[in-house]
């Protein structure tokens, strides 16, 4: 039954990326989503919070919470790996800046391949990681498939059109199966670690991503809710890659899930908030 749930998440994921990307790439063009990060400021803030807060942070909680080594390992391994692929779907739904999201998530990806590698054997001595085994499936099912819907929009405006909303459909489908089925897999395994302070550090190191985030978006509502958001969910994606490659103690990958759970239970209640107030659209992007 395990291996069943596991073959139809990464089914279910595999919709999601892809529809999702593609739905983007219909509902933006190119100007729209560089255009947010012409801000020298937003980008230093973003680059600074993802690359350095957080890290330090993450560091930080592992010593703080006195984490057994597996666990340790696996915060710093998210820690380390910005660029959720679920960004963009959580700021629409936010009510945050859609084209800032996108930009921001390509961003921290590119950003994440090249630090990833250089960072985690200087935290984890030992450590070795592919840039090329990190950056493959993000260009396969990320950025391929967001040019092709941004390509597809240029030829075939009135049928990109009609298929946003069916697309948009699937995508949130497929992203709450994947959720409720993460979940499933893996809640016996995250139960058993209460009292071993991996489950506080997931949320304290979570909670400090996000309001790094805030404080260091400036005044825009739009692009805060996006930082906050993008700065607390990290890349569970690409941390599974190197955390499945490189260390056998499945507390690792135990460690991953329950970070990334810190994620929803933290942030997509103020997600879902955000979605209920009256949308402010400020003239010019900070």
């Amino acid at each position: 039954m395990s291996e069943l749930l596991l073959g139809i998440s990464k089914i279910a994921l595999l919709t999601f990326l892809l529809t999702g990307m593609f739905e983007l790439g219909l509902s933006l063009s190119l100007q729209q989503i560089i255009a947010p990060l012409r801000s020298v400021r937003l980008v230093a803030a973003a680059l600074i919070a993802n690359f350095v807060i957080v890290p330090l942070l993450a560091v930080g909680c592992a010593r703080l919470f006195r984490l057994e080594e597996p666990f340790a390992v696996g915060l710093l391994l998210l820690g380390l790996a910005p660029g959720a692929p679920f960004l963009p779907k959580l700021a629409e739904l936010a009510k945050g800046d859609l084209a800032f999201s996108v930009g921001l998530m390509v961003l921290l990806m590119a950003g994440g391949v090249v630090f990833l590698p250089l960072a985690l054997p200087r935290v984890l001595p030992g450590v070795s990681v592919s840039v090329w085994e990190i950056a493959r499936p993000l260009l396969l099912l990320m950025v391929l498939p967001l040019i092709a819907g941004m390509v597809f929009k240029t030829r075939l405006e009135r049928l990109a059109t009609r298929l946003r909303p069916w697309l948009g459909r699937v995508s949130n489908v497929s992203l709450l199966l994947v959720a409720v089925l993460v979940v499933a897999q893996n809640l016996p395994s995250v139960l058993r670690v209460f009292g071993t302070g991996a489950i506080a550090a997931g949320v304290v190191l979570t909670a400090l991503a996000g309001l790094a985030g805030w404080l260091l978006s400036g005044p825009n509502i739009a692009t805060r809710k996006v930082m906050v958001l993008g700065t607390g969910f990290r890349n569970l994606a690409a941390a599974l890659l190197v955390g499945e490659e490189d260390f056998k103690d499945p507390r690792v990958i135990v460690m991953l899930v329950v970070v990334a759970l810190a994620g929803v239970f933290l942030l997509l209640p103020i997600a879902l908030a955000w979605a209920k107030t009256p949308v402010v659209r400020p003239a010019v992007t900070n």
